[in-house]
């Protein structure tokens, strides 16, 4: 898992120290950064290429979810390469969800991500409507 999307083209593609040209023939690469669908179609086109699997798989859960083996892996990729990293993916994950074909698990994070930040903005509006009406906020949390 790297920060960026730019990190994982980086990590990936790079002439002088990327992956790609380095990974054998059958191997596997699998992406848990979030990151861009786009980039994750691009990297499952040329892995192909390659004869390489790619799945993209971006988790959600943070440090409580990782340190207890409970996170949710969104997965995109081909069903064959994804049944054949699910022992593995399993290791960590409370829930693995095969989303689709390439690109479809960071779409999937991104629909995760815009229901989260949505839901925290209700929330805070919700609070500062009730602090404006002079009601006991430690009351409404309940």
């Amino acid at each position: 898992m790297l920060g960026y999307p730019s990190d994982v083209e980086q990590v990936v593609f790079d002439k002088e120290h990327g992956i790609a040209d380095h990974m054998k023939e059958g191997a596997y690469l699998i992406d848990h950064t979030t990151s861009s669908p786009g980039l994750a179609e691009k990297i499952a086109s040329e892995m192909q290429k390659r004869g390489v699997a790619s799945i993209d798989a971006p988790v959600s859960g943070g440090d409580i979810g990782a340190r207890n083996g409970a996170l949710v892996t969104m997965i995109g990729g081909e069903e064959a390469a994804v049944q054949s990293c699910l022992p593995l993916l399993n290791c960590f994950s409370g829930q693995c969800m095969h989303m689709g074909g390439p690109g479809a698990g960071q779409h999937t994070k991104m629909s995760n991500q815009i229901m989260i930040s949505t839901t925290m903005i209700g929330l805070c509006e919700g609070l500062i409507y009730g602090h404006k009406a002079g009601l006991k906020l430690d009351v409404l949390i309940q």
